[in-house]
């Protein structure tokens, strides 16, 4: 099964109404965005963060916003986090760098929502060509995310 058809397929067993869109190639979010008719805050990025070894979290952001690592730390209780270099994030998700999303990853681990992301947002599908549309509120929903301030 390709990559797009995991996220597909774990997004509607949730219960999720998901469109794949074809995305074309892009050299910075704000090509992306305009690629998909969209603005950027729209296309949200999700990066996977390290918590602990082999402990992550996926912390969700409007596509114009950058992470706030003081209020992520101060949300999760803890006084390290980092990104994880490419290999390290493709073993927690099953995700390439550029294509991760909380749908249909290797481990569930737990989604963080900065509170700014609301309506038909466009999130990474697991392929670098294409994006998947879907409800905001309803992704929260689906995956009990922790919805808060996280970026600046």
């Amino acid at each position: 099964m390709s990559s797009p058809e995991r996220a597909l397929q774990a997004a509607r067993s949730r219960g999720l109404a998901v469109d794949a869109v074809p995305r074309p190639p892009a050299r910075s979010l704000d090509e992306a965005a305009a690629g998909l008719g969209i603005e950027p805050r729209v296309l949200v990025k999700t990066l996977v963060v390290r918590r602990a070894e082999d402990e992550y979290l996926f912390v969700l952001l409007p596509g114009d916003r950058q992470i706030s690592w003081p209020k992520l730390r101060a949300l999760v209780g803890a006084n390290r986090l980092s990104l994880p270099d490419a290999q390290l994030a493709f073993a927690a998700t099953g995700y390439e760098r550029g294509t991760i999303t909380p749908l249909g990853s290797s481990t569930a681990w737990p989604v963080f929502v900065d509170e700014r992301i609301s309506g038909r947002i466009a999130l990474g599908s697991g392929e670098h060509d294409h994006a998947v549309f879907v409800d905001a509120a309803e992704l929260c929903a689906a995956y009990s995310a922790v919805v808060a301030d996280l970026s600046r």
